[in-house]
């Protein structure tokens, strides 16, 4: 019976080559055409392909990418995986997500000064507005 636990330690995990880098994120869309309209004015970037069964925006400024397939209704389900979305002003950024038909879920208060907004493309699918990394917290 092979063992299944791959779980290591932090320790034994830095000494293993990166497996890969994280390209981009696909998000299944039962529209994605509105979904990409959504994401590309809330990245500010353009489509760069659009081909049946495939919509890509174009690389962010940070380099991610973000692209959209279509799936049935029946099959959509919110995707459980966040992503964060680095803004300078969160009240400027959480109007301008619901002026592009998106949703404020929640305000979180993560300790005292800080908060992010919990909010929901017009499928439902969640994200959140942080603003940027303290500075000695920089991971770029």
């Amino acid at each position: 019976m092979t063992d299944t636990n791959t779980s290591q330690s932090p320790e034994a995990s830095a000494n293993i080559p990166p497996v890969g880098w994280l390209r981009g994120v696909i998000v299944d869309a039962v529209d994605p055409e509105r979904l990409a309209t959504f994401w590309a004015g809330i990245l500010g970037v353009e489509v760069a392909e659009q081909v049946p069964g495939w919509l890509q925006l174009r690389f962010g400024s940070q380099g991610s990418l973000i692209a959209f397939q279509p799936v049935e209704a029946a099959d959509h389900k919110p995707i459980r995986i966040r992503i964060d979305v680095e803004v300078e002003d969160l009240e400027k950024a959480t109007d301008g997500v619901v002026a592009l038909g998106g949703e404020l879920l929640e305000i979180v208060r993560f300790r005292p000064g800080e908060e992010h907004r919990l909010m929901a493309d017009p499928e439902g699918n969640e994200f959140n507005l942080v603003m940027p990394f303290p500075p000695g917290l920089q991971v770029r």
